[in-house]
C-alpha cells in the first residue's frame, strides 16, 4: 500500500535539492514515487545545498548528501522511506528527520551485503535530536 493510499488522498511531494555532482542520490530518490511520493529534483551547487541545509535548522552533524523538503518536515539523507511514512502519519513536532553521513547499506547507498549499522534521528523543534529508528549493519 502506497502513503497515498493509506491516507486517503493524493500523494506527498517531495521536493529534493541534490548536490550537482553527487552520483549517490538517485537510488534514494527512485524509492519516493514507488511508495506514492511525487517527487521534484533539483540540482544544485554546494552553497545552495548548504545554504537549504542552514535554513532547514538541522544541525551540522545531522547534515548528508541531499536535503528534502516533504509536507513541512526535513528529510536529510539516505531515510528509509518507511521511516519518512511514519513520520508523515505521527506528526511529531519536529524539524524532520535525518540519516548523517551516507552509510553503506542504507537506501540508495547499497553496496552488496554490507550493512553499516546506522540511526535515522528525529530533529526536534530546538534543534536536539533523539534517535527514531535504528538499523543493525552486518
Amino acid at each position: 500500500m502506497t502513503l497515498a493510499n493509506a491516507q486517503g488522498h493524493g500523494a506527498h511531494v517531495a521536493d529534493v535539492l541534490i548536490h550537482e555532482s553527487s552520483g549517490w542520490c538517485g537510488g534514494w530518490v527512485a524509492r519516493m514515487p514507488e511508495a506514492g511520493f511525487t517527487v521534484n529534483v533539483q540540482n544544485v551547487s554546494g552553497d545552495t545545498l548548504n545554504a537549504a541545509k542552514e535554513a532547514s535548522g538541522l544541525p551540522g552533524d545531522l547534515w548528508a548528501c541531499h536535503t528534502a523538503s516533504v509536507s513541512g518536515y526535513t528529510v536529510e539523507g539516505h531515510v528509509p522511506v518507511s521511516e519518512i511514512t511514519r513520520l508523515l502519519n505521527e506528526r511529531p513536532a519536529a524539524l524532520g528527520i535525518a540519516t548523517p553521513g551516507m552509510p553503506t547499506g542504507s537506501p540508495g547507498m547499497e553496496n552488496g551485503d554490507e550493512l553499516e549499522a546506522y540511526d535515522v534521528m528525529l530533529v526536534n523543534l530546538d534543534g536536539g535530536a533523539e534517535v527514531y529508528a535504528s538499523y543493525p549493519g552486518s
